[in-house]
């Protein structure tokens, strides 16, 4: 495998930073069933692995300029020199945190599993006070489509409906990403 390069690592911090600084911990408790599926209007939802590495690849890759406004604010994540070493590395660590309960990802695919509309991530809270931090993207293509709107729309219910959170951030959706930031930086001072 390829040695990850200044930027992937730079990215993969990014990503890690919407954890907790200190030791992983599981998010849910041990008796707790975590969802490894769902269906929604349009789509089903699957744990992110190594079996999406393909399919997760192709829709970032689609829309990096979209997501980097949208989803990381950053020109860290994605970026044009993201290698398959690199993505294979992303889906094996997500596919660890799940494993171990400690975070949740999940491709968000067409109902055939052709093709990734987005992901949902559920993590948790780097900000006092909520249970978990709930994140979604999708491709510039569903976004245009009006896609977006509706997937954050069923991901409350879901979340809701299926998860033991009593209280869950939603960054740059129902928290303005400026309040969001000042709520991470206060945990970080």
């Amino acid at each position: 495998m390829k040695r990850l390069t200044i930027a992937a690592a730079a990215a993969a911090a990014f990503l890690l930073s919407a954890l907790p600084v200190q030791a992983a911990s599981p998010l849910v408790a041990p008796t707790f069933a975590v969802p490894t599926s769902a269906v929604g209007p349009g789509f089903r939802l699957q744990p992110l692995g190594p079996d999406l590495v393909k399919i997760d690849f192709d829709a970032y890759m689609s829309s990096v300029e979209h997501l980097q406004q949208t989803f990381t604010r950053s020109a860290e994540w994605p970026h044009a020199g993201i290698s398959d070493a690199d993505a294979m590395l992303d889906m094996q660590t997500e596919a660890g945190r799940f494993q171990r309960r400690e975070s949740f990802a999940y491709s968000v695919l067409t109902p055939d599993g052709t093709r990734e509309r987005g992901c949902i991530y559920v993590a948790p809270s780097p900000a006092a006070g909520y249970d978990a931090v709930v994140r979604i993207w999708v491709t510039k293509a569903e976004y245009d489509a009006g896609f977006d709107k509706e997937l954050e729309a069923w991901a409350h219910r879901w979340i809701a409906r299926k998860w033991p959170f009593k209280k869950v951030a939603w960054p740059g959706r129902d928290i303005p990403w400026a309040t969001w930031d000042a709520l991470t930086a206060k945990k970080g001072a």
